[in-house]
């Protein structure tokens, strides 16, 4: 028999394990990122609000395993991923702890990128619903968070772009096989020139594919949890309820939509002489402005973008990945990225002295050199 201590103890267990039932949490050793199982459906909470939720090794450690658990298991039916604070679903990768890596030969520069391209693999390949709630900014590595789910929810409150040109990176994390499939050459031009863009433009550029306002959001993340029956059906038709209801810039136009025929005509061609050409002959205001950001930006990032972007149209997402990998260890071993993270991120300067310093002066065999395989390629199929 029970005395009474014990009978108290076993309802306390008792207690607590039915609470883990409902929602449980796989625990690392931050609380980095947040894991739980919540009536049947996994949900992923970026919890770096101090750092606008930006994506580090030990984050993609603990959600790319947890992914796979959740994919393969039977009782989960729908997973849900999201930014913790106002400001961010996720902004971008930490850079400067892989600059730093990479400066002195560290592992880590290899591997995040490595381990960041299975994780964004795996949401690729998701057989099961996965819903990024795209609420504040979202950057490289947070694009990559989301952008290869089913459904991307963004809000009013959403900053999209893919900067990386301007710190002597490319816009990887599956850009090559997302932006070339854009309407036009509108992912080119986003890629070359990391044009932001926010609210419901982010949902005509076709980065998210539902808006919805954002004093809404955690009703809508309450009525999918509660959902007895995830179907892709059933998700998509909640959204599309929350989504249809959204008044917020209903009727705006899309803010490159002017300019649509010029970006289509203007950054067509497959060398960056020739777009830069193109952009100098045209002449207007907007075009000689889109000129003045080329220029500041790496010329051998742009480079290696625009050969990125335009093999990336005909590849599947593992070739993408593999091809950015390489390209990630070429940017490892050249220049321009550890200035450009210097000028913008540390310093702030914002000097960066590239080297080559034209993109006349960046050499086929210098992109060539960014796109050769590497030892422990990586291996997706």
């Amino acid at each position: 028999m029970f005395n009474h201590f014990q009978r108290m103890h076993l309802r306390r267990l008792q207690t607590i394990v039915k609470h883990l039932k409902m929602s449980s949490s796989s625990s690392t050793a931050t609380d980095e990122v947040l894991l739980e199982s919540i009536n049947g459906k996994g949900v992923i909470t970026l919890n770096r609000p101090k750092a606008l939720n930006s994506l580090n090794l030990s984050m993609i450690r603990a959600i790319t395993p947890k992914l796979k658990e959740w994919d393969s298991d039977p009782d989960t039916s729908l997973v849900i991923i999201k930014g913790a604070g106002e400001k961010a679903f996720c902004a971008g990768g930490d850079i400067k702890a892989v600059t730093e890596a990479g400066k002195d030969g560290q592992p880590l520069a290899r591997d995040f990128f490595y381990e960041e391209y299975i994780l964004n693999h795996k949401i690729a390949t998701m057989k099961k619903p996965f819903v990024a709630l795209v609420h504040g900014i979202s950057m490289g590595g947070g694009v990559g968070l989301s952008v290869h789910g089913k459904y991307r929810v963004a809000t009013e409150k959403t900053l999209f772009a893919m900067p990386e040109t301007g710190i002597g990176l490319f816009p990887d994390v599956g850009g090559g096989f997302v932006l070339p499939r854009m309407s036009g050459q509108l992912g080119i031009y986003l890629a070359l020139t990391g044009f932001r863009l926010k609210g419901r433009d982010v949902l005509h550029s076709g980065y998210a594919t539902h808006f919805v306002e954002s004093n809404k959001i955690s009703d809508l993340e309450k009525a999918l949890l509660e959902l007895k029956d995830p179907s892709y059906k059933a998700v998509d038709d909640v959204i599309s309820q929350f989504h249809n209801q959204c008044q917020i810039d209903k009727e705006k136009q899309f803010v490159l939509g002017a300019h649509q025929e010029q970006i289509d005509r203007l950054f067509a061609a497959d060398t960056m002489e020739e777009i830069c050409e193109a952009l100098a002959n045209d002449a207007s205001d907007w075009a000689t402005k889109q000129l003045e950001t080329l220029r500041k930006m790496s010329p051998t990032s742009l480079k290696i973008t625009l050969r990125q972007l335009r093999e990336g149209a005909s590849f599947d997402i593992e070739d993408d990945l593999q091809m950015e990998y390489r390209i990630s260890q070429g940017c490892i071993r050249g220049k321009d990225f550890y200035e450009g993270v210097r000028a913008l991120l540390i310093d702030r300067d914002g000097k960066p002295k590239w080297n080559p310093a034209t993109i006349e002066e960046v050499t086929p065999e210098i992109v060539d050199d960014h796109f050769r395989p590497v030892e422990n390629d990586l291996q997706l199929k």
